[in-house]
């Protein structure tokens, strides 16, 4: 399978271009190497790739594998009526809207908080092999995939903005109360990581091995 892109020529790193990483800016390099160059519109450090872009986001992607494992193991909502406590994991959240009817709910949860997180973790990892490896297969859609990783993974804070509005809304005195469990706290770490993660990843390492050809 050819790459989607033949030669190294329209590559922005062959035709001598840096990308700011903060403001999105192409700039020319014409300096020479080891000299540091600034955006000259947010004046910004430039780099041709994000320094240890691969070994920063290795790290971010295991803590946020070790972190999602109690995130799904431990309560995310601790529920008090009438003396009875109830705790509810994210999955036993989405079956108790399964039970109730509410599958456009279950399935939202379901997603948001359970697909995406992998989805994202399991992309992160598969493109950085790829990098490793120095793989020209589909350059074009591994690139478009990043985006798309990196586009949809704010939505995975779903399960937190819930916990946090029915604990504020759900306030009737002695009766019941909702709170929030240990779960939510390793849940959200998960998020931040991978968001990080997704950013620390330098998506121009994926046409470095066409530029070798």
């Amino acid at each position: 399978m050819m790459p989607s892109v033949p030669g190294s020529a329209q590559t922005a790193a062959a035709k001598g271009l840096v990308n700011c990483h903060s403001c999105g800016l192409l700039v020319r390099r014409a300096f020479p190497d080891g000299q540091r160059l600034h955006c000259p519109r947010c004046h910004a450090r430039l780099h041709t790739r994000k320094p240890n872009s691969l070994s920063r986001t290795w790290a971010l992607v295991i803590a946020a594998m070790i972190f999602y494992v109690p995130a799904n193991l431990l309560p995310v909502t601790v529920t008090r009526y009438l003396g009875s406590t109830q705790a509810d994991t994210i999955m036993s959240g989405v079956i108790y809207f399964m039970q109730t009817g509410s599958w456009g709910i279950a399935v939202i949860i379901f997603v948001a908080s359970i697909v995406v997180p992998i989805a994202k973790l399991m992309v992160l990892s598969g493109l950085m092999i790829s990098v490793q490896r120095r793989s020209s297969w589909r350059p074009r859609e591994r690139a478009q995939l990043y985006r798309l990783i990196e586009a949809i993974g704010r939505w995975s804070m779903l399960d937190v903005f819930v916990v946090t509005v029915l604990v504020a809304l759900v306030r009737l005195g002695y009766l019941s109360t909702i709170e929030a469990g240990p779960g939510v706290v390793y849940f959200a770490a998960v998020v931040v990581l991978t968001m990080i993660a997704a950013m620390t990843f330098d998506p121009r390492l994926i046409w470095d091995a066409l530029e070798k050809k």
